[in-house]
């Protein structure tokens, strides 16, 4: 935000430019705004502190830390498509890749499968190339390839103007415009610089680059997925969290209008503050949601493993099979065990008589099988008070 407009109450952090074909954009200016530190955002980004700092503890602290981080993964790519208006659930996804047949259309798999594909792509690139626009265009790629934004030219920002309004509404019906093509690369340039900018609290710095992101949504299509797979990338990167447990989309999803007002209030009345108070809580609750799947996901496989003592490795390597996805084949165990066939067929029935699996299909041959108590952990909805609160 300018000085200029951080000194007016309610005034947009930009300006609103009026373009060839006589609309208006927003044109926003570079961050970082002029912020008012009040007691409520004190008070937020210290609750979300604490409770990432206390994530953070436990995720290093666990012995198979991928085991959870799989699942967590695909449970935020299913929740960040579905804000896009994708229907697959994650028990149809985690379904179709444990090779069940699956009642959902294959474009909606494919996009919620894109998005697993784009967060893993990005925490091992990471490794070798920082947060960048480079790799926020690799993101994309990913992310859009062969779905139904396969035309909105995965991977490049975009050379004409998008807008943001009701499914099928005219331009000129637009709730927001972003900027002009001619101003996206110094807006996408001042971001970037941004990113690089180490005067903010990390989470702070994270809110305000999203909202900028969004503000400048620098692509045809896919521009709220990659914003919100840039915050996990974000908090990686600066090492808030050891591995990628900390996902926003269950928030987001959840109070989806506040979200949107949030956004709005940004960049049509510099509603900053209220923005953070918001991000944060997000960030806030959510630490406490991982934290609980986390423990009770770990709680109840050390239970099986503790009732099965005395069985087949295969038997108890297959236990933790199913912290990562809670559907199983006899074909996904043997290749997944790299076991023979009846090695993997005698653990799974082992594991049927312990009730810890339950078919869930009809079929004779090929059977899909499920631990449904991992599956409930997993698909439940997220909590949005603190824990404790009434």
């Amino acid at each position: 935000m300018s000085k200029a407009s951080a000194a007016l109450p309610n005034s947009p952090p930009g300006q609103k430019v009026r373009c060839a074909g006589g609309y208006m954009a927003f044109v926003p200016d570079p961050l970082p705004p002029e912020l008012e530190w009040t007691p409520q955002l004190v008070r937020a980004l210290s609750d979300a502190d604490r409770l990432t700092g206390r994530l953070a503890g436990e995720g290093g602290r666990l012995a198979n830390p991928h085991l959870l981080i799989r699942p967590f993964v695909r449970r935020e790519a299913v929740l960040s498509s579905r804000i896009e208006g994708t229907q697959a659930t994650l028990g149809e996804l985690l379904a179709a890749e444990a090779g069940a047949a699956v009642d959902r259309s294959p474009a909606d798999l494919r996009e919620v499968a894109n998005y697993v594909v784009a967060l893993e792509y990005g925490v091992k690139r990471l490794k070798t190339l920082p947060l960048s626009l480079r790799l926020t265009r690799e993101l994309h790629a990913k992310l859009m390839m062969g779905v139904r934004g396969d035309h909105a030219t995965p991977g490049e920002f975009r050379k004409t103007q998008n807008w943001i309004g009701p499914p099928g509404a005219p331009l000129a019906n637009a709730t927001y415009v972003p900027p002009p093509p001619d101003a996206l690369m110094d807006c996408l340039g001042s971001w970037e610089k941004f990113l690089h900018d180490r005067s903010l609290p990390v989470l702070v710095q994270a809110g305000l680059m999203h909202v900028h992101f969004e503000a400048i949504h620098p692509f045809l299509d896919g521009n709220g997925r990659v914003g919100r797979l840039l915050i996990t990338l974000f908090l990686v990167e600066r090492q808030v969290l050891p591995a990628p447990l900390l996902y926003l989309s269950a928030f987001f999803e959840a109070t989806r209008a506040d979200y949107y007002a949030r956004l709005q209030g940004v960049h049509e009345r510099g509603e900053w503050e209220e923005w953070l108070e918001y991000f944060l809580t997000g960030v806030a609750r959510q630490s406490e949601d991982a934290l609980s799947r986390a423990e009770r996901m770990n709680t109840l496989i050390a239970r099986w493993k503790t009732e099965l003592a005395g069985t087949s490795q295969a038997v108890l390597k297959l236990v933790d099979v199913l912290a990562e996805n809670p559907y199983c084949t006899v074909r996904r165990v043997e290749k997944r065990l790299k076991v023979a066939f009846t090695t993997a067929q005698r653990a799974m029935e082992k594991l049927q008589d312990a009730g810890i699996l339950k078919q869930v299909n009809q079929a004779r041959r090929d059977r899909v099988y499920c631990a449904v108590p991992v599956l409930k952990i997993l698909e439940e909805p997220a909590r949005l008070v603190p824990v404790g609160a009434v």
